[in-house]
C-alpha cells in the first residue's frame, strides 16, 4: 500500500507528490568524452552516438517497450558492422560517463519521509534494474513509470494521467521535474506543478516556491 500523506493543513501546499525524471536530472552525462572517443572510432559525428541510441527509430521503438534494450545494442552493432564484443564495449563507453546525482537522491530520500515520490522517465527496458541495481534508489519511490513499460512516452499526457492515477493524486497535487521543456509544457498541460530543471540550480529553492517543505513533522 503506497503511502498517502494527509491533506495539507488550512494555507499550506497542495503539493502531495513529487515527480522526477532520470536522464539528465537524476542521471547525467558529466564526462562526454568516452562518447567522444567512440564516435570518433566509429567515423559518427558529433552526437551521432546519443542519436543512435536515443533518437533513431530503433532507439525510440526501444522507449516504447517494441524492443528491449539488448535488441537495441543488436541493431546498433549490427548497423556499425561491429562484433557482439566491439558493441558490448560500445555499449560500456557510451554510458561511462553518466553519473547518479548522490545528492539529489538525498534530497528524494528526505521528501519521502513527507511525500509521495515517483519517476516518469522516457527509457528502454534496463531502466527497472539499473534503478534496484547497481544505483539501489528504487525504494526511494512510490511509484516508478517508465515509457518502455507503458508503451507511451512523455510528453504524451496519457504518462503523466497514469502517474497520478497511481499515485490517487489530482494533478495540481503533484510537482514534475525534467530537463527538457517540451516535457514540462505537456506536464503544464495536464495540470501539474512543473520545474524545468537545470544542473546546479538550487532545487530545494525551486520546490519551496511550490510550498513544499523540508521541516520535520
Amino acid at each position: 500500500m503506497h503511502h498517502k500523506p494527509d491533506p495539507p493543513a488550512a494555507g499550506s501546499s497542495a503539493i502531495q507528490a513529487i515527480i522526477f525524471d532520470v536522464g539528465g536530472v537524476l542521471l547525467r552525462t558529466e564526462d562526454r568524452a568516452p562518447r567522444q572517443q567512440w564516435e570518433a572510432k566509429l567515423g559518427l559525428p558529433p552526437g551521432g552516438a546519443e542519436a543512435l541510441v536515443f533518437n533513431s527509430t530503433m532507439g525510440q521503438q526501444a522507449q516504447c517497450g517494441a524492443i528491449s534494450e539488448p535488441e537495441l545494442w543488436r541493431w546498433i552493432g549490427s548497423h556499425l558492422g561491429l562484433t557482439a564484443e566491439e558493441t558490448a564495449a560500445f555499449r560500456t563507453g557510451f554510458w561511462a560517463g553518466d553519473r547518479l546525482d548522490r545528492s539529489l537522491v538525498a534530497l528524494i530520500r528526505q521528501l519521502k519521509e513527507r511525500y509521495q515520490t515517483a519517476v516518469i522517465s522516457n527509457y528502454a527496458s534496463n531502466l527497472r534494474l539499473e534503478l534496484t541495481d547497481p544505483f539501489g534508489i528504487a525504494d526511494a519511490f512510490d511509484e516508478i513509470i517508465i515509457s518502455c513499460e507503458e508503451k507511451i512516452m512523455k510528453p504524451d499526457p496519457e504518462i503523466f494521467h497514469r502517474a497520478l492515477r497511481r499515485l490517487g493524486r489530482a494533478p495540481a497535487e503533484a510537482v514534475f521535474i525534467d530537463d527538457f521543456q517540451h516535457n514540462i509544457d505537456a506536464a503544464t498541460a495536464v495540470g501539474l506543478a512543473t520545474i524545468h530543471y537545470r544542473a546546479g540550480m538550487d532545487l530545494p529553492h525551486a520546490l519551496a516556491q511550490l510550498g513544499v517543505s523540508f521541516a520535520g513533522p
